[in-house]
């Protein structure tokens, strides 16, 4: 999906100028001093610090990193940057193959541009889908490096080599600045080139692997990041949406604003037009500070006609998710082996369960916010965001202008989790700037943001398991139904199953699991209900996390009955043959594999130790986000359950988790950390219900994120591997949900079934 290399950049294309530096610390002071007022910085430019324009004798190999005649070498980033550090783990990538010296090297966050190919920060691809093109980038530079450093020492190539930014011809060596000073860098790679281009085996790396401070975190540490509230432009007015009461099909009957007319700074209120059908119904409240705007938002009357999802809840769309998964002829039949139905009618015994995974909210830190403005014909849209290529499209529509016409600037996202995958709060942004005629910087308060969300969609899943008289499966089904992202945002993402519907890959990965279960059908349903009343998103570990939900507390519920241990039921099914056997690059060794880090969990955790009354041990494992790309990983969870109150203590979380070669040590553990915190959180704290077409909780008040107080102790380890670099942004969100229900049931004997787990719900389920 993600073609890397494009042509080479043109020299006279170069980058940006380098901005003036912004302190963060500043502006906080000034806010504090002076009301809530943005600080200026020149337009139009990435948070990070661009570097000169290319032409200034700099060395660039490929349209991926340049190296400037001071030794400095600038990795460009089309990644988002959202906390994981993505960009030490690109450069670090790049830096290894080029033999740099790391102390040199520096990142530069690109502005949206077709050069860079598909731009999109999620699904746990950014290292997956870079690694070998980045390295074969970095042996590109290293190889042109060593022949111009070569000339100038008066040697052959074959007698070089390149170590930490300086090309060694014996007791004679030169640096890279020195050879871009002095040679003449010429050497250019096509594609091809670079696809053949080989690199270093991984018993040479020096980086890779290897400890290192994140290149981001003195930015960030001293304020000087730019995130997307931070950006401001001359003559910009600030904005705040009146959002409808359903997301799609609401009008506007009228407005009175004469109310706000009396708040100082208030400017006029808006009734958007919107080719693309983004913000149906939308009106926004235009101000000279985001104080105005929003005292005026306040104020301000409009009276709505809904859309027919007005009176939709969170039941109504469960219980028509069950209606669906009972009508036989609905869905995609993602996996339909032969034999399933005769594994069930010829079963010695049989199991099926139905499990529910309740609507979610992102919830980060920094709302959601856009400035737009068009300036000579060219649209600017300053914001973080994860997936600029999808909203690009959108945006061309909703002004329409031509794509080329419209460019993302690029800031850091001060919380990402699936949310900003979705750009559509640049799109009122934009439309607003259009109506206004001149710049507007669009900011969405918490309450905001909370009704405006791309929601986890509300889930029903029912499984079913056949048995043999040894208890060992013959045929298993799962049926999962929710509202579908893909579907509404990017439908020609959705492939064919195998009875020729079209399904939302990313709303069933998951449950294409590496058991051998004999005969195995998986069917994935869209909720229709549930994609009218809400626009469903990407969360945080996206289906996988309410899919591995039903799927790994099925499998310890399969356990019990057949009467064996959680850990050695699913070791026997995880076999390494036919379709589980695993295939080279991504997914050598298969099932084996994800054995080994549920053997090294079962150690860990010391899994077979006496526990006090009422706490217990739970287990679950899966293979993360996608099949084509598995993190294997294994989490055993200790709790504690209150008989007297039904609270549920999370006391610890061990996980063990192999992502073949692991770049960024630091990094990969902050990702799997805050992975397993986040799971922790949907688990036991988080969560909301959908009410009159809406969601209930919209503030801190109401919806309850795990706080420090509960966060757990922890043990992690990873697999030492040299094999393909896959995913650690999501992983172990999916196993910590069913990881804790498992531990509920050892603890107190008891089955929860729906997630968020609440602690009235086990109270009554214990005295049931």
């Amino acid at each position: 999906m993600n073609k890397l290399f494009r042509s080479l950049l043109n020299p006279e294309q170069g980058t940006p100028a380098e901005p003036p530096k912004i302190s963060r610390r500043g502006f906080l002071i000034g806010a504090a001093a002076g009301g809530f007022t943005m600080a200026f910085f020149t337009p139009g430019l990435s948070f990070a610090q661009p570097e000169e324009a290319v032409e200034n004798q700099t060395f660039e190999p490929t349209i991926w990193y340049h190296i400037h005649p001071d030794g400095r070498i600038v990795v460009n980033i089309a990644e988002a940057e959202m906390g994981q550090h993505v960009g030490t783990a690109l450069a670090r990538i790049v830096a290894d193959e080029l033999e740099a010296d790391w102390s040199m090297v520096e990142l530069h966050h690109v502005d949206s541009d077709p050069k860079w190919g598909m731009m999109v920060t999620g699904g746990s691809w950014s290292v997956w889908q870079n690694f070998d093109p980045l390295s074969r980038a970095g042996a590109a530079g290293r190889m042109a490096l060593i022949e111009e450093g070569a000339k100038l020492l008066g040697v052959s190539p074959s007698q070089c080599r390149a170590r930490n930014s300086r090309v060694t011809a014996g007791e004679r060596s030169i640096s890279y600045g020195e050879i871009v000073q002095q040679g003449k860098l010429s050497r250019t790679f096509s594609e091809e080139q670079l696809k053949e281009m080989p690199i270093k085996p991984p018993s040479e790396r020096r980086l890779i692997g290897k400890e290192t401070q994140a290149l981001d975190i003195p930015d960030k540490t001293t304020g000087a990041s730019q995130y997307g509230l931070d950006a401001s432009v001359e003559n910009m007015v600030y904005a705040r949406p009146l959002i409808p009461p359903t997301r799609l099909g609401s009008s506007i009957n009228s407005i009175d604003d004469s109310a706000a007319k009396d708040i100082d700074g208030y400017l006029q209120t808006v009734t958007l037009d919107d080719p693309s059908g983004t913000v149906p119904g939308w009106a926004v409240v235009v101000a000279t500070s985001f104080h105005a705007a929003n005292k005026a938002a306040q104020k301000v009357k409009v009276d709505w006609s809904p859309g027919k999802t007005a009176n939709v809840s969170e039941r109504d769309i469960l219980e028509h998710g069950r209606e669906l998964i009972e009508t036989p002829d609905k869905g995609a039949l993602v996996v339909n082996e032969d034999g399933v139905d005769e594994a069930f009618s010829n079963a010695d015994t049989t199991l099926e369960q139905d499990y529910i995974a309740h609507s979610v909210l992102h919830f980060q830190l920094e709302p959601v916010n856009a400035l737009a403005f068009e300036k000579d014909g060219q649209w600017e849209i300053h914001t973080g965001n994860q997936w600029q290529s999808l909203i690009l499209p959108v945006l061309a529509t909703a002004l329409d202008v031509p794509e080329k016409n419209i460019v993302m600037r690029t800031y850091m996202l001060g919380g990402g989790f699936g949310r900003r995958l979705n750009g559509d709060y640049a799109v009122p942004a934009a439309l607003t700037a259009k109506a206004v005629g001149r710049p507007v910087k669009l900011v969405f308060t918490r309450e905001d943001d909370c009704r405006f969300d791309s929601i986890r969609s509300p889930a029903y899943q029912r499984v079913r398991m056949a048995f043999d008289a040894e208890g060992n499966p013959t045929g298993m089904e799962h049926h999962a139904t929710a509202g579908w992202p893909t579907q509404v945002m990017v439908p020609a993402f959705m492939p064919e199953a195998s009875n020729g519907v079209k399904f939302d890959p990313f709303a069933i990965q998951g449950s294409a699991h590496w058991y051998s279960v004999g005969a195995h059908r998986l069917r994935a349903i869209s909720n229709d209900l549930a994609n009218e009343t809400f626009r469903p998103g990407w969360l945080r570990s996206v289906g996988s996390g309410w899919v591995n939900w039903a799927l790994e507390s099925f499998m310890d519920e399969a356990a019990h009955q057949v009467g064996k241990d959680p850990i050695e039921f699913r070791l026997a099914l995880l076999k390494a043959e036919g379709k589980n056997a695993g295939s080279a690059p991504n997914s050598v060794g298969g099932a084996s594999r994800q054995a080994n880090v549920l053997r090294r969990v079962r150690t860990l955790s010391n899994w077979e130790q006496s526990m006090p009354a009422d706490t217990g041990l739970g287990v679950a494992t899966s293979y993360g986000q996608e099949r084509n790309m598995p993190t294997w990983t294994a989490c055993v969870a200790q709790v504690h359950v209150s008989r007297e109150t039904g609270k549920v203590t999370l006391q610890k979380l061990t996980l063990v988790t192999d992502a073949g070669t692991v770049v960024h040590p630091d990094g990969a553990r902050a990702q799997v950390e805050g992975a397993a915190l986040w799971g922790a959180s949907m688990a036991l704290h988080e969560g909301t219900m959908l009410e009159n077409g809406e969601v209930r909780d919209q503030n801190l008040n109401g919806y309850t994120p795990m706080r420090m107080r509960d966060v757990p102790a922890m043990e992690l380890e990873f697999v030492e591997s040299t094999e393909t670099s896959v995913g650690l942004g999501e992983p172990a969100t999916t196993v910590v949900g069913p990881a804790i229900a498992n531990a509920i049931f050892a603890a107190v004997g008891i089955r929860m079934r729906d997630i968020p787990i609440r602690s009235e719900e086990v109270l009554k389920a214990l005295k049931a």
